[in-house]
C-alpha cells in the first residue's frame, strides 16, 4: 500500500464540514484536525500511484471549503509495536 500524507488548507469556518467530507472517502483512512501551517492532516492509503491522482486532486481538493493541499508520500512506516517486537526478539 502506498501512504500519502496530505496537508489540507480550509476555509477557517467550515473546518468541521471539510474534515467529515475528507474522512467520508474511500481511501482515507483518517483526518486530524491540527495547530500549525494548516487545518487538517489527512491519511491517504492506495494500491497504486496512479490512484493518488484520482483521490487528492480529484476528490479531497475539490471538497467544498478546502483552499490549498499539500502532499507527501511516505518511503517507510515504523510503528511502536513493530519497534517493540523488534526489541523482543531473544528476550524469552
Amino acid at each position: 500500500m502506498i501512504t500519502a500524507i496530505v496537508m489540507i488548507d480550509a476555509e477557517v469556518n467550515q473546518i468541521p464540514e471539510v474534515a467529515q467530507a475528507v474522512a467520508a472517502l474511500s481511501s482515507v483512512r483518517q483526518v486530524y484536525s491540527v495547530t500549525g501551517d494548516v487545518d487538517l492532516i489527512a491519511l491517504v492509503t492506495v494500491a497504486r500511484h496512479e490512484d493518488l491522482a484520482t483521490v487528492i486532486p480529484d476528490k479531497i481538493a475539490k471538497v467544498a471549503g478546502v483552499k490549498n493541499v499539500k502532499t507527501y508520500l511516505a518511503f517507510q512506516e515504523f510503528s511502536r509495536a513493530d519497534l517493540e517486537a523488534a526489541f523482543d526478539i531473544g528476550l524469552d
